[in-house]
């Protein structure tokens, strides 16, 4: 009785840091596009334990490589979440893993509105202009080539519009937007490595490359040769836009961020479904073991 349950107590145990391995991943990823990868790679763990189990040789080889494989491309997708991941575990914040990072969404009915004005002027005088707009959790400054210089001021069409004159010192770097703040301007970006058309310009690779690194931001972008706008996203450039397409697309993706519903439960809930469900799991595995030994006891009494 007492191996039955030390071993169903190692088997809980197992499952339970399980658990809270994939949900510590699920809060620092924070996105169902991903979410989909890690769902994947946690079913490819499961089948190579599973043939493993079996005894299952060449396939067992196959998917421990295949597993391996995924581990190092994930880590190098998800760079930006396993170095905050590894940063917070060498500080020895552990408890900080289970907390969601707090997200700062732009407010579309005025941010959006003096960001698409000011595009709009900028683009008329035919003034170059890069803005590069958080969509969720804060950027990395890692991620630029150089940060820029701190402003922390509030959002406004005649700032935007300040920044970007030729005569400024910071009108060639970019601008880095953060909810209803301007955290900083003159970021220089590293630039797309991608074969792109020769009427494309340093702004847009840049955008084209921060985006192509960073997935939670969008990139503006105004041609100071011909004054066309771009919106670039995932290393992809939409354009030419107007202003009235801009603030479409702006309006629509702060909104689809927004709503987004959250990608792991809260940890207090999780926990108690995850206590009551090993609970229910234990006794009626002790169920079993008494039940499968009365039939003995009575023949002993017969």
């Amino acid at each position: 009785m007492l191996t039955f349950i030390l071993s169903n107590l190692r088997f809980l145990i197992d499952i339970g840091l399980v658990l809270a391995l994939t949900y510590v991943m699920l809060v620092i990823i924070g996105e169902r596009r991903t979410l989909w990868m890690v769902r994947g790679f946690i079913v490819l763990m499961l089948a190579a334990a599973i043939s493993r189990r079996l005894d299952l040789t060449l396939l067992s080889f196959v998917l421990n490589n295949l597993v391996i494989g995924a581990a190092v491309a994930m880590a190098f997708i998800l760079q930006s979440e396993f170095r905050r991941f590894l940063e917070q575990l060498g500080r020895g914040e552990i408890l900080q893993l289970f907390q969601p990072s707090r997200r700062s969404l732009p407010r579309t009915d005025s941010v959006s509105d003096e960001i698409v004005d000011a595009v709009k002027e900028l683009s008329q005088n035919r003034t170059g202009a890069l803005l590069i707009l958080e969509t969720s959790s804060p950027i990395d400054e890692r991620d630029f080539s150089v940060p820029g210089v701190k402003l922390n001021a509030e959002v406004s069409k005649e700032l935007l519009q300040t920044i970007f004159q030729t005569t400024t010192l910071l009108h060639d770097g970019a601008v880095l937007i953060r909810g209803s703040r301007i955290l900083a301007a003159g970021v220089i970006l590293p630039l797309s490595e991608r074969t792109a058309s020769r009427q494309l310009g340093t702004r847009h690779r840049a955008a084209m490359g921060i985006t192509e690194r960073v997935e939670n931001c969008l990139c503006v972008v105004v041609s100071e040769e011909t004054g066309s706008i771009s919106l670039a996203e995932r290393g992809t450039l939409n354009r030419p836009l107007t202003s009235s397409k801009l603030k479409e697309l702006l309006e629509a993706r702060f909104s689809q961020s927004g709503d987004r519903e959250a990608v792991a439960p809260d940890l207090r809930t999780l926990g108690r479904q995850i206590a009551i469900r090993l609970f229910s799991l234990l006794s009626k595995m002790s169920g079993k073991e008494k039940s499968g030994g009365r039939p003995k006891d009575e023949k002993k009494a017969e």
